[in-house]
């Protein structure tokens, strides 16, 4: 049946005229692969989260053993690409890494427990307008931007900012609403320009997070380890030294503010708000590489892709239930000595995530009405087996008054979005794109 419904699928990408050859595939190339994908393999689902400025879709496969709703305990996971439009590598390498996965699922033992065990969410494309407006050159190409001439990787609300216009691009609400949907868990976003993986925080307002020069989050430790994971399985990111116009990153990883500060930083927000951890990956020197790099670039990255993506099952998951073995929504699952900015919370389902390093880890569960539960956990190493420990925390009525949250809790909800009529962005016109790309060229070379 597997073979039946590969001879299949090959068949329809030699009607459709699209093929996963190495070159650079347009956007309508890429939806016209992703339809195939997704009519022939009965373990995908394709839906748009939202549209680009331009109009374009942005498509998200889902690729998993149940691929059209979340099940409990199968832990979300998503890779996003081209959120810079002339950042181009990793857009090839997602369209390279959903052929590989449809190809080796039920025959590839490792893809195969990884589709079985995760629901992953492939965004090959944020800025389809800026990759149509690009140049193919190496550091210097146009189509960074959106179509309004906005740096969407500095458009999110940032924690640590007190200059929020709450003006968000049309990209940017899309990826903002994508969360609200999906309990995404582990993330990783793919850039160029370099060769690291960096982790948060991205920015800091000079406070007690702020340490040697880096910007520390509580989950600092599992941050490293995702990096690392990713880094040392790269063929050569963990040597740290592999572009010649770029500083030497030791084990190929940094902290993003230690690289440089970046306010409205994508994956900042996902961790801060959206309860999922997430890293960036600059994947290749150049931006824009000849299209005969791309099947080093796919070697080179290949493992270190999947090795990621086992990284969703760290730690420990399960539900909050009430006395009667009811889920319990919003309830607060807090890791005593990791003061996150908001507290993690229990998704609509009473599920819960925290990705952690094998040890022992006392956890805080508070619900208004309820006891507050402390109990202590020793957690394993979960990706070898494919999943986090499960634990369900079960809580008791109290009689006493309904207590408030844990702890006073800052602005854990994002700043309002703004919509301006006719759901558009306003532009800036060409002068003002022309005036932010004259103050903005020169960091436009090397920043993420």
């Amino acid at each position: 049946m597997f073979l039946f419904a590969l001879c299949l699928y090959l068949g329809k990408l030699v009607s459709s005229g699209v093929s996963l050859e190495f070159r650079y595939h347009n956007t309508v190339e890429v939806e016209r692969y992703l339809r195939d994908v997704n009519n022939t393999f009965d373990f995908t689902h394709l839906h748009s989260i939202g549209k680009s400025v331009e109009g374009r879709d942005l498509w998200v496969l889902i690729l998993g053993k149940n691929p059209a709703e979340h099940r409990m305990g199968i832990p979300e996971f998503k890779y996003v690409g081209n959120m810079h439009g002339n950042e181009v590598v990793g857009r090839v390498l997602l369209l390279q890494l959903i052929d590989h996965l449809t190809r080796g699922y039920l025959s590839d033992p490792l893809v195969t427990r990884l589709l079985n065990s995760t629901r992953v969410h492939i965004l090959v494309s944020m800025n389809p307008d800026g990759f149509e407006s690009s140049s193919r050159d190496c550091m210097y190409s146009q189509g960074r931007f959106n179509k309004n001439g906005i740096d969407l990787n500095r458009n999110f609300p940032d924690a640590f900012s007190k200059k929020e216009s709450g003006m968000r691009e049309m990209e940017v609400r899309a990826i903002m609403d994508w969360l609200k949907t999906e309990s995404f868990v582990l993330s990783a976003n793919l850039h160029g320009g370099a060769v690291v993986a960096s982790y948060p925080y991205d920015n800091s307002n000079g406070g007690s997070e702020l340490q040697s020069g880096s910007s520390v989050a509580p989950d600092n430790d599992v941050l490293i380890q995702l990096a690392k994971t990713y880094s040392y399985t790269h063929s050569q990111m963990h040597k740290g030294d592999h572009c010649y116009d770029s500083k030497d990153f030791k084990e190929g990883i940094t902290n993003g503010y230690y690289w440089y500060p970046l306010p409205g930083g994508m994956q900042d927000y996902n961790y801060v708000w959206g309860q999922c951890l997430e890293i960036t990956l600059e994947l290749s020197c150049c931006k824009y590489p000849p299209e005969s790099d791309l099947p080093g670039l796919w070697d080179a990255n290949r493992a270190a892709l999947l090795a990621y993506m086992q990284q969703v099952h760290l730690g420990v998951k399960g539900q909050v239930l009430d006395a009667e073995g009811n889920p319990l929504q919003n309830a607060l699952v807090e890791v005593e000595g990791r003061q996150n900015l908001c507290p993690f919370r229990t998704d609509r389902h009473g599920e819960y995530y925290r990705l952690l390093l094998p040890g022992n880890y006392t956890f805080r569960v508070t619900f208004p009405g309820h006891q507050v539960l402390t109990e202590t956990l020793t957690v394993p190493y979960g990706p070898d087996s494919f999943s986090a420990l499960v634990h369900n925390f079960q809580l008791q009525r109290s009689a006493a008054a309904t207590p408030g949250p844990s702890r006073p809790t800052q602005s854990c909800t994002p700043p309002q979005v703004w919509r301006p009529l006719g759901g558009h962005s306003p532009s800036l016109g060409p002068s003002g794109v022309t005036i932010l790309l004259v103050l903005l060229v020169l960091r436009d070379t090397m920043l993420l």
